[in-house]
């Protein structure tokens, strides 16, 4: 292991409670909302499945991409991804109650709506329940299969010190990298875009792509500031590492607010009916102020709050901003699911707020659970050493 003594993680008694309870509170919002939010309690639930998978996606995308590049910097975080990654089985097993509640929120899923709109009846050949099903089982069958390669490749060399192994994971995310783009763009039209299904957008795959990478890279450094500082990365994660990944965030906050103001413009300069009807329901009835809002919270704070190179090397500093990005993600798929439920006026987001915290406390728990039972670094990948001795 070089010249650092890797401390073993263990998931405090405290956090394990603390994990349970969120899951507990999400589990019984979810039951509640059913019996007297019957309707609006599915959108809430997609709010808190989209956000959590799309974290899990994050961690393999970005395991994916720094095998591809041969990133030595990234080397001991990159097991956190990886933790992340392992709550997609888990994403799984959720998918089973949206699959019941599918036609609370689907237009496309009711037959007779489909027989009286000439518009849905040319979209059926794609948007309908079995093909649905096909495609879902798809792609967390590809998903799945990749997360299942590039992981257990990564701790079978923690045991082997293999370095074919890390040659075998680059051939895999290469593969995974073009499997991802095609099918999580596919998953956010499947599960967002089409749920107003008359409207369309060329963008919105990557708009959800710039969400799914920003909150990951705000979940990502709130863990690694969690193990620096609580001795886990002694002598192995530093200020160098967390600025790195504040860089990421920041670039991220720039992509993101530039994908979102294309997509707004094309669809504003076109001015067709079938494209302008999204925003013209999140334009009336309060939905225009969380509208400016998501300009300030998703970009021009964490903008200007990540901008100078000391504010990127202040743990106290970027684990805020994390938090606020995280928050500021949650407000963008509020945004972007809720209209669909009620789009003439805005409420406070309690029950969301409710199953969230249980979707998230799951997938925390998930991590630290897989930080527990293996190393936190990957101890004899070849590129470790170019990491112990990074400076930015």
């Amino acid at each position: 292991m070089g010249s650092f003594q890797l401390q073993k993680y263990t998931m405090s008694h405290r956090a394990k409670i603390l994990c349970w309870v969120s899951v507990a509170i999400g589990v019984i919002t979810f039951l509640a909302g059913l019996k007297f939010q019957s309707d609006r309690i599915w959108f809430s639930y997609l709010i808190g499945y989209f956000f959590t998978v799309s974290l899990a996606l994050g961690g393999l995308f970005f395991t994916s991409f720094n095998h591809v590049t041969k990133a030595g910097w990234s080397v001991p975080v990159r097991r956190i991804a990886e933790a992340f990654s392992g709550f997609l089985p888990i994403a799984v097993f959720l998918t089973i109650p949206l699959l019941f509640g599918a036609k609370k929120l689907y237009l496309w899923l009711d037959l007779q709506a489909v027989a009286s709109d000439p518009l849905l009846e040319m979209k059926a050949s794609y948007l309908n329940q079995g093909f649905f099903h096909i495609r879902l089982l798809l792609f967390f069958g590809l998903w799945l299969f990749f997360a299942w390669k590039l992981v257990s490749n990564s701790l079978k060399q923690d045991e082997t010190g293999d370095k074919n192994l890390t040659v075998q994971n680059v051939k895999y995310s290469i593969a995974f990298l073009i499997v991802f783009a095609l099918s999580y763009s596919l998953f956010s039209i499947d599960v967002l875009m089409s749920l107003e299904p008359h409207w369309f957008s060329t963008m919105f795959g990557v708009y959800t792509f710039a969400g799914l990478f920003h909150s990951f890279l705000a979940m990502l450094a709130l863990f690694t500031i969690g193990l620096i500082n609580n001795g886990t990365y002694k002598g192995i994660v530093n200020e160098n590492h967390v600025h790195d990944i504040a860089k990421f965030m920041w670039a991220f906050t720039i992509f993101f607010a530039y994908i979102g103001f294309s997509q707004y413009m094309l669809i504003w300069y076109a001015n067709l009916p079938e494209e302008t009807i999204f925003f013209l329901h999140r334009a009336h009835g309060g939905w225009f102020q969380v509208s400016v809002a998501l300009f300030f919270v998703k970009f021009l704070i964490p903008f200007l709050a990540l901008a100078p190179r000391a504010a990127k090397r202040s743990l106290c500093h970027v684990r805020n901003v994390a938090l606020l990005i995280l928050a500021s993600q949650f407000l963008d798929y509020f945004w972007l699911i809720f209209p669909n439920y009620n789009h003439e006026k805005v409420v406070l987001p309690t029950w969301e707020v409710g199953v969230l915290i249980g979707f998230l406390g799951a997938f925390v728990l998930q991590a630290k659970m897989f930080l527990s039972k293996n190393n936190t670094v990957p101890v004899k990948d070849p590129r470790l050493d170019e990491a112990l001795h990074h400076h930015v």
